[in-house]
């Protein structure tokens, strides 16, 4: 099946990379999920905690437990969103911007190591195959209803 489907090679792969990332997190104290939420967080603005879920493409359960997770290990603060009374801006702390300068290192080896090991066309490609699919994914290309 491995040979056959596209979905197979992308899973996979991504699960090699999250587990690589763990391994390789554990290093500074961290998961792959922690770092990911890290780098997500605009470190001089801060980021208001509505718009961190959708940025990662998680869902409000899971971050809340990350966000609890971080600020207790003392990563980030949360602060009043001062344009927005109700809402709540993450910040990092001074730890916190230091776990994501670790973490932004890791991911930027990783894409260094992947790039010398390939040609900038095959990078294209990729880059070009990755596009399509969320593209179709997007435009609801792949599962089109049809009505009887």
């Amino acid at each position: 099946m491995q040979d056959l489907t596209i979905d197979y090679a992308l899973r996979a792969t991504w699960q090699a990379v999250t587990k690589l990332y763990n391994e390789e997190a554990k290093n500074y104290g961290l998961t792959m999920a922690i770092g990911f939420t890290l780098l997500s967080i605009d470190p001089k603005k801060g980021t208001p905690s509505t718009a961190l879920g959708p940025k990662m493409g998680m869902e409000g359960t899971s971050l809340s437990r990350i966000l609890k997770n971080i600020e207790e290990r003392g990563y980030i603060q949360r602060r009043p969103n001062p344009n927005d009374g109700r809402g709540v801006l993450i910040h990092l702390t001074a730890l916190g911007l230091e776990k994501r300068k670790d973490s932004k290192e890791v991911v930027l080896r990783f894409n260094d190591v992947v790039k010398e090991h390939l040609e900038q066309d095959d990078l294209d490609g990729f880059f070009k195959t990755i596009d399509v699919i969320n593209k179709l994914i997007l435009d609801k290309s792949i599962y089109i209803k049809t009505t009887n």
